[in-house]
C-alpha cells in the first residue's frame, strides 16, 4: 500500500458575502485575501430579495455576492475558517449590528458545503460551535438541490458560478497531480 497518495483531496474554499451599503467591499476584500489568500474568481454582486431575515440587523436593500478562493485547502479547516470569518463580521459591525455576513464553505467534486453557528436536524457538528451542511449536490452535470438548501445558492446565477469553479477546482487537482508525478 503506498503512503504518497493522500486519502482526503483537498477543497476548493467558497464563501457568500452578504453586505449592506455601508461596506467598504474593496476592503472587505483585502481582509478575506490576508485571511484565505488570492481570489481567484467572484460572481456578479445580485440584489439579496430571497428573504427579509437579515433585515432588522443589517438593513434592507442587501446585496450578495459569491467568491472562491485560489488556494485550495483541508476539508477539516472548515471550523476554523468559519470562526475566522465571524472575527472579520465583528470587524465590520456598526453599532454591534453587522454590516456584513460571511459563509463559508468548500466546493468538492460532488458536493457544496458551507459552516454554520445553527444546529439543525441535517447539519453535522464539527467543532467550537460550528455545524456543516451539504447544501448541494452534483449529480452527472448538475446541481441538485435539498429541501434545506438556499434559495439564493439554487438560483441560476449560483449554479452557473459553481460550475465554473468546479471546472477550475478539477483543473487545480489535475496540476497537482501532475506535479505530484514529476
Amino acid at each position: 500500500m503506498s503512503t504518497n497518495v493522500p486519502r482526503v483531496k483537498p477543497v476548493k474554499l467558497i464563501c457568500g458575502v452578504l453586505f449592506n451599503t455601508a461596506v467598504d467591499l474593496p476592503l472587505v476584500d483585502s481582509r478575506l485575501i490576508h485571511l484565505f489568500g488570492p481570489i481567484e474568481s467572484k460572481s456578479p454582486v445580485f440584489p439579496f430579495t430571497f428573504t427579509e431575515y437579515y433585515n432588522f440587523e443589517m438593513g434592507s436593500g442587501l446585496s450578495k455576492q459569491f467568491y472562491a478562493f485560489e488556494n485550495l485547502i483541508s476539508p477539516d479547516s472548515l471550523a476554523d475558517i468559519k470562526n475566522r470569518t465571524i472575527a472579520l463580521e465583528s470587524e465590520f459591525s456598526i453599532n454591534r449590528r453587522r454590516s456584513l455576513n460571511l459563509d463559508p464553505g468548500y466546493l468538492e467534486e460532488s458536493k457544496l458545503v458551507l459552516a454554520s453557528t445553527k444546529n439543525f436536524s441535517h447539519r453535522i457538528y464539527l467543532r467550537d460551535d460550528i455545524w456543516a451542511e451539504v447544501t448541494m449536490r452534483f449529480v452527472k452535470s448538475d446541481f441538485v438541490f435539498h429541501p434545506w438548501t438556499y434559495a439564493d445558492y439554487s438560483q441560476k446565477l449560483a449554479t452557473d458560478y459553481f460550475k465554473l469553479v468546479r471546472l477550475r477546482y478539477h483543473a487545480q487537482l489535475g496540476e497537482q497531480n501532475t506535479q505530484a508525478n514529476l
